[in-house]
């Protein structure tokens, strides 16, 4: 089952810091705030690079931030916003890559992945239904 949290209070935070995104290459502001099971908030912001390959998606920032302060901690949702010059007008999925991020620091069936316009327009779902028949490190064990 899973844990209980404020959404609203999560979708904010990643509100909170859309305008820190750096994309003058695309012009697509991302943000992310991830919530991991000790309780602690980390936000994370899209980074382009004038190569391209170099670019890193919200979501990714925001998870490595978490995994890099908390070895062994787990996630326990992210809500993730953006949208073209800034300005949210539709839900912003996760990348491919991203998901799969997702997967090494979540669990599928509990993790909650939500994608926002506001606080309280958002739609939300588990990193399984997000991410069906996925590879994890179970796999490698």
């Amino acid at each position: 089952m899973a844990k209980e949290f404020d959404r609203q209070a999560l979708i904010q935070q990643a509100l909170d810091v859309l305008s820190h995104s750096y994309a003058p290459y695309s012009g697509f502001n991302v943000a992310a705030a991830v919530l991991m099971d000790n309780g602690e908030v980390y936000t994370g912001v899209n980074i382009e690079n004038a190569s391209y390959s170099a670019t890193v998606c919200a979501e990714r920032t925001a998870i490595f931030k978490a995994i890099s302060e908390n070895k062994g901690a787990r996630i326990v949702a992210i809500a993730i916003v953006g949208g073209k010059a800034g300005k949210v007008t539709d839900y912003c999925a996760p990348c491919g890559v991203c998901r799969q991020v997702m997967r090494e620091f979540g669990e599928p069936d509990t993790m909650r992945v939500i994608v926002a316009k506001t606080p309280t327009d958002y739609q939300e779902m588990s990193l399984e239904e997000l991410l069906p028949l996925s590879f994890g490190p179970e796999f490698l064990a």
